[in-house]
């Protein structure tokens, strides 16, 4: 078996002269020596002295012809036999692993030293009273651990893609989550100072309006109390010119002056009429409709960023015949013709109801139902616990696991233990349905007025599923987050 040092001598052997690397492609010219064709093509390439000559042997200086390359395949042959030594030498694998020290071919394992030894390794002293094996057998529970290891690793590892890619998602939800509270911040906002601009407008204009007729009465105020003065002045020249006079002339008329000017009576002007003043006293009752919308931007604001807003698709399997379900599962249609639907144990068979595809059992979570009764009918909108009854009749009320309102054309109706008619300001036809799984409230607003409509409030286990039913030709309704 050849050692690596002698390997290593048999490739210095097999080097090309020109680039003093393995030969490629080795080929012998006429005075024998072999060269890499590459090499000596490009040797051939470079001009001489005298243009006319062959170019000569870089080794002896030979001249040679160009075109006369012997390609030397036995040479080629041992050049990559070369290679593989190298190779094996280099790595120490496989069948040709030799001993570094004897150059003997490595067959055992030494146990109690964990070394790889040849024949006359093991012949020797250190080793005589150690636990020996052939290799292979002293691999093979080596490969058994390895074995395990490689499955124990592989299942970790796949768990953790698991988790990653899960992770992943969630944080996918998340961000898709803050971009939408981001334009919901926004949105409000925007709402917020379009509105705060009105009621800017409006009360300047009210200001301006009062500040206006402030000045007209002080100008009427003026010009009365000037007109006073004016007359008060006269008489009191009358009186001061007949108190000058001689007795004679001021005992004419005397009477009729006196009586005139204690019968004048003067008339006190009033700056600010009551009016006006009523009307300046009751200028920050003008402000109550801001002081509300500020109010109700603020409840919205928390609302929206503290409730999850959820997509919702409706469940076919749930479905009652007369429901028509659209292909995006996102809106719902009465019809009195039945469709070819197979019976199973999730779908409703009397109440013409259908839930949601996916259930709650955690966090506050929103979404909104557009309701369309042109035609007439009711809609049944609200949630519902996963054991809810399906099949026979089913009573719309809390203890039977249902918390829901039912709209038609002029009134809204809570479906508690006993329905109970409510009193809005405007009948809703976008209802905002909010679930808070924790604290246990369902909670029911106008989505356009943002008017209250209805709280239940229940202790929720199980599963919750958003809700909805349909009863008159022609009504409907779609989802929206």
């Amino acid at each position: 078996m050849a050692s690596a040092a002698s390997v290593t001598s048999l490739a210095d052997e097999v080097n090309c002269p020109i680039c003093q690397g393995t030969l490629r492609e080795p080929v012998t010219i006429d005075c024998g020596h072999n060269f890499c064709r590459g090499c000596l093509t490009r040797y051939c390439e470079i001009p001489g002295p005298d243009l006319e000559e062959s170019p000569t042997c870089p080794l002896c200086k030979e001249p040679f012809r160009p075109g006369n390359f012997r390609p030397n395949w036995q040479l080629a042959n041992v050049v990559e036999n070369i290679e593989r030594l190298q190779l094996v030498s280099t790595l120490g694998l496989g069948e040709e692993d030799v001993c570094q020290e004897h150059g003997e071919k490595i067959y055992f394992f030494c146990e109690d030293d964990e070394m790889q030894l040849c024949v006359v390794c093991r012949e020797a002293g250190e080793h005589a009273a150690h636990t020996m094996r052939f290799l292979e057998d002293a691999a093979a529970p080596y490969r058994e651990q390895i074995h395990k290891c490689l499955k124990c690793l592989r299942k970790e590892r796949e768990e953790i893609q698991e988790i990653q890619s899960r992770e992943n998602k969630r944080m996918q939800v998340l961000l898709t989550q803050v971009s939408t509270k981001r334009q919901q911040v926004i949105s409000e906002f925007a709402h917020l100072r379009k509105f705060l601009e009105e009621q800017q407008s409006i009360l300047l204009a009210q200001l301006e309006s009062l500040d206006g007729d402030i000045l007209k009465q002080r100008d009427e105020f003026d010009l009365l109390v000037a007109g006073e003065i004016c007359r008060f002045s006269a008489l009191i020249e009358e009186l001061e010119e007949k108190n000058e006079r001689p007795a004679r002339e001021l005992l004419t008329d005397i009477r009729s002056t006196l009586i005139r000017c204690e019968t004048r009576k003067c008339r006190k002007p009033v700056a600010v009429s009551p009016e006006l003043g009523q009307r300046i006293r009751d200028f920050p009752q003008q402000a109550l409709p801001l002081q509300r919308e500020m109010k109700m931007f603020l409840e919205k604001l928390c609302f929206e960023l503290d409730y999850e807003p959820v997509h919702i698709s409706l469940d076919p399997q749930t479905s009652h015949p007369k429901l028509l379900l659209s292909e995006d599962r996102q809106r719902a249609q009465f019809s009195y013709k039945w469709q070819n639907s197979p019976d199973n144990p999730q779908r409703f068979d009397r109440a013409t109801c259908v839930l949601a595809h996916t259930g709650i059992t955690a966090g506050r979570h929103t979404w909104v139902v557009s309701i369309d009764l042109a035609h007439g009918g009711s809609c049944t909108v609200g949630v519902v616990s996963e054991d809810v009854q399906r099949k026979g009749e089913l009573r719309l009320r809390p203890e039977e696991g249902v918390w829901a309102v039912r709209l038609a054309w002029g009134f809204v109706s809570a479906l508690g233990s006993f329905p109970t008619r409510l009193t809005l300001k405007e009948q809703p036809w976008q209802v905002r349905v909010s679930l808070d799984y924790e604290v246990g409230w369902v909670t029911f607003t106008n989505a356009v007025t943002r008017e209250p409509i209805y709280t239940f409030t229940a202790s929720f286990t199980r599963k919750i599923i958003p809700f909805f039913g349909l009863w008159g030709r022609g009504s409907s309704f779609s989802l929206s987050s």
